[in-house]
């Protein structure tokens, strides 16, 4: 038998590596071969230098830091690499080498990470440089020298790389801690990459050395200088009350701080003072105030924007960023990843970056993920004051994430505040991982990073209980009838749905009859696109707050919405009708009723809230069915252990009886029938939702411990209850072969140019900024059908949006979406695309986003 011959490997020339180039340059139109790999890696290990020797929490870097970063690059030392820049500036290839193969392990990330592990570099250093990307890239079962990459030679000339890089930077790789540690030295790498990157950098004929000060400066990594000796009354105006005092007080240190207090006690100011005395001390280096969700008000950004006002020294090159809410975003200049169309030119990203950011527990709590560029949230929050405001025992799908982020963020150095005005003891337990035993209402509890077991509990004045009437009705038709009579009056009136759908169809329920009877009615919800939402609050919050005092006699009001009406604003109703929620939410809400002794009032009004609830038995045995959509918003289990305590109740005290409800609601107990299954599924989850055990178990994936790197969006939907789609909406866009018109709501123009250099940084940051105003957060049942980006690039979105890897996006679908308004308010997809499978979709500036079932109409 005549064996076949073995075919013949293909011979492929080595580069050397001072030869490979890290980068194309798009030179006015003309792409050319941009810097060396060298260069760049140069580049960013100096930057990463720069970067370490300005950061608050410097000790924490290991020796070796900078040289990390710098080697994030040498897989761009590979035959595929190399070809794959030489295509796209029209060059020479490379023979036998196809560069489309890159797709098959993402890239040169993959080779950096297979190098180092060649190399026997320490733990963690290999995954680091592989995940640069904010991804682990999929090389399981590869090796450095595989054909693939070039083989033995050029995996030697990426050792020689390696080893004039050691020289260059005086380094070489450290010896890594700790997980925590790792995180942070991957975001270190991740940001050094981005501003080395960036348009000091690019064109390859300049001198680069002088200019990291300049990129870092740029980048927003500028100290932050502050007014000294400034007491709480300098800040805020007023003195402070004696809960405020105490927390300011044990807050001297980093470590973990709970202030367990009432609604309208004023939390927010004494966790701010607190912060500033951090910061005057040298002990943080920013605050992240962390809210629940997307839903809250802007209001708060108003109250932070104040507070830096007044902290901020007035030569502070930061203080000229307090004029708009983004500012940080638009005038830093992050390089490729932070421009517009980067994946990190967004606010709820890059504000944890920014020395003072308002944002979500959600971006926060992917710094503990192993989501993509997770560790870049780690890197931007250390050493930073973190308050997390309106922490709850509700917490059932992100209580054990919760659980990670704050033991990282003590590994990181920081001073993290937990506000709440609902914690149960066992809850406190778990956010400071230390015993507690006092029971009393309000509390400070302690735990400073310098004691390891300890905690310091110090218990503060209540102050006066205000008793609330408590009607529990399931009749809703009646409590319609109720709200438009108390209104009639002359009342303020605050009505919370739970989702977005039940809040439009109790306002399209009530506005016209309220119309008729003199009566405004009004919406608010997270739905909206930012202009609109932010025109609605103006309005409707003054109205129902501090500002609308001297108009609450005109008429009588209805406010309709959801969630976002229970946390962080400073609203005032006279009658609240409320659907039932968990026993935290309750609270939260009774906490805008009858807020303010001094507020003028209708003579009929009383302090009255309506709770739409169902019978417990019949909730207990179907909660699907009778609590309707709020048993697909909230635990069923925890509806029915809070309908369960509130079924009786005829009117309650606060603050005094916040304590007992709470730990009622939340008190671990055998169950049986029923509710043992509705606790099973708590614990142990369903199709649409994963429980409490399974998510332990995802809250421990670390950087290290490899796996598929999820994508925000779904990291988002699968592990919180927040919207996580952006729509753009947009009344019409068309394009010519130079460039794009996008037609906005209010009638006006955008011109994107579909080529980028045809503007120039600024001004792309510019549109992009009115850009983002015309977005809506949806779920994702709700959002439109996904097209390919091909069809959003040919438009220029690309230069202002992320719009997904275009090298190795999985299907190649946008992660936006963009929607067209027309005439009658119905949405419409672009080119002509159906929108939607199932539904009909709408846009109108008083509902927002609506989702109606093709059955409805």
């Amino acid at each position: 038998m005549i064996r076949p011959k073995k075919k013949a490997k293909a011979v492929v020339k080595t580069v050397s590596y001072k030869d490979c180039p890290a980068k194309s340059f798009n030179n006015n139109g003309n792409i050319i071969v941009g810097r060396s790999v060298e260069n760049h890696c140069q580049i960013v290990g100096e930057v990463a230098k720069e970067l370490i020797l300005r950061s608050p929490v410097s000790d924490l870097f290991p020796e070796g830091a900078a040289f990390t970063a710098a080697t994030h690059d040498i897989g761009k030392v590979s035959p595929t690499f190399y070809n794959k820049i030489m295509n796209a500036c029209s060059r020479e290839l490379l023979p036998n080498v196809n560069f489309k193969l890159e797709k098959n392990w993402n890239g040169h990330a993959g080779v950096s990470q297979l190098t180092a592990k060649q190399l026997n570099a320490p733990e963690y250093i290999p995954e680091i440089l592989g995940q640069h990307h904010g991804f682990s890239p999929a090389v399981v079962g590869m090796r450095a020298n595989d054909n693939n990459f070039g083989g033995v030679e050029w995996q030697a000339e990426r050792e020689k790389l390696v080893n004039a890089l050691q020289k260059s930077l005086g380094e070489t790789w450290p010896q890594v801690e700790s997980a925590a540690q790792a995180r942070l030295l991957a975001g270190l790498t991740s940001v050094s990459d981005w501003i080395g990157s960036g348009y000091h950098f690019e064109d390859p004929s300049e001198l680069w050395k002088d200019r990291i000060t300049a990129a870092v400066d740029d980048a927003g990594f500028v100290p932050v200088f502050y007014k000294p000796g400034l007491k709480f009354k300098d800040v805020f105006g007023f003195s402070p009350r004696q809960a405020q005092s105490s927390l300011i007080e044990q807050v001297s240190c980093p470590g973990v701080y709970v202030l367990e207090a009432p609604m309208g006690l004023g939390k927010t100011e004494a966790s701010l003072y607190a912060a500033y005395r951090m910061l005057e001390n040298g002990e943080a280096s920013g605050i992240y105030f962390a809210l629940p969700t997307q839903l809250t008000s802007n209001k708060i950004y108003e109250r932070f924007q104040c507070f830096l006002e007044q902290i901020l020294a007035r030569d502070c090159d930061h203080r000229s960023l307090l004029l708009h809410a983004n500012a940080w975003l638009f005038e830093k200049d992050m390089g490729e990843e932070g421009r517009p169309g980067g994946a990190w030119f967004n606010q709820s990203k890059r504000g944890l970056l920014a020395p003072f950011a308002v944002g979500t527990i959600d971006q926060a709590l992917m710094a503990a993920m192993n989501v993509k560029h997770g560790f870049v949230r780690a890197f931007g929050l250390a050493g930073k004051v973190v308050i997390l405001d309106e922490v709850h025992t509700y917490d059932a799908y992100t209580s054990t994430l919760l659980d990670a982020l704050i033991e990282l963020l003590r590994q990181l150095g920081c001073t993290v505040i937990i506000l709440s005005a609902t914690l149960n003891q066992e809850r406190r337990e778990s956010l400071l991982k230390r015993k507690t035993t006092s029971m009393n209402y309000p509390l400070i509890t302690a735990s400073p990073n310098e004691t390891e077991i300890e905690v310091t509990e110090v218990s503060v004045p209540a102050g006066e209980d205000k008793p609330y009437q408590i009607t529990l009705q399931s009749n809703e038709s009646l409590a319609v009838e109720q709200a438009l009579f108390s209104a009639e009056q002359g009342q303020q009136v605050l009505w919370i749905e739970n989702t977005v759908k039940e809040a439009q169809q109790r306002y399209l329920d009530m506005a016209a009859r309220a119309a008729e009877l003199g009566i405004a009615c009004g919406l608010l919800h997270s739905r909206f696109t930012v202009d609109d939402r932010q025109n609605i609050e103006e309005k409707w919050v003054n109205l129902y707050g501090k500002a609308g005092w001297e108009q609450r006699q005109v008429q009588g009001r209805i406010l309709v919405g959801t969630q976002v009406l229970e946390q962080s604003l400073d609203i005032d109703a006279d009658f609240m009708v409320s659907r039932f929620a968990p026993t935290d939410m309750l609270l939260q809400r009774l906490g805008r009723l009858w807020r303010h002794d001094e507020t003028p009032r209708c003579d009929k009004a009383k302090p009255e809230a309506w709770l739409l609830a169902p019978d417990l038995v019949e909730a207990i045995e179907s909660p699907q069915q009778h609590f309707g959509a709020s048993a697909y918003v909230y635990s069923p289990y925890v509806l029915c252990r809070s309908l369960d305590v509130w079924k009786s109740m005829t009117s309650v005290n606060l603050p005094g009886d916040i304590r007992s409800l709470i730990e009622q609601t939340y008190v671990s107990r055998d169950e049986q029938g029923c509710m043992r299954r509705w606790q099973y599924e708590l614990d142990h989850g369903i199709r649409n939702r994963k429980g409490r055990i399974a998510l332990q178990q995802l809250a421990r994936v670390g950087l290290a411990q490899g796996g598929n790197t999820l994508p925000e969006s779904k990291a988002q939907t699968r592990y919180s209850e927040t919207d996580s789609y952006e729509v753009l909406m947009l009344r019409n866009i068309s394009q010519d072969c130079e460039c794009a018109l996008l037609t906005l709501l209010d009638g006006s123009q955008v011109e994107l140019p579909l080529q980028r250099h045809k503007l120039g940084k600024q001004e792309w940051r510019q549109r992009t900024a009115t850009l983002m105003r015309q977005i809506v957060n949806v779920p994702p049942g709700d959002k439109p059908k996904s097209v390919p980006a091909d069809t959003f690039r040919r438009f220029g979105l690309h230069h202002c949006f992320y719009l997904g890897n275009p090298d190795w996006h999985e299907k190649d679908e946008s992660v936006l979406h963009v929607a067209l308004v027309g005439d009658a308010d119905s949405l419409s997809g672009v080119e002509n695309k159906p929108i939607h499978d199932k539904h009909t979709l709408e846009y109108r500036d008083d509902l927002g986003y609506r989702v109606i079932k093709n059955q409805e109409l």
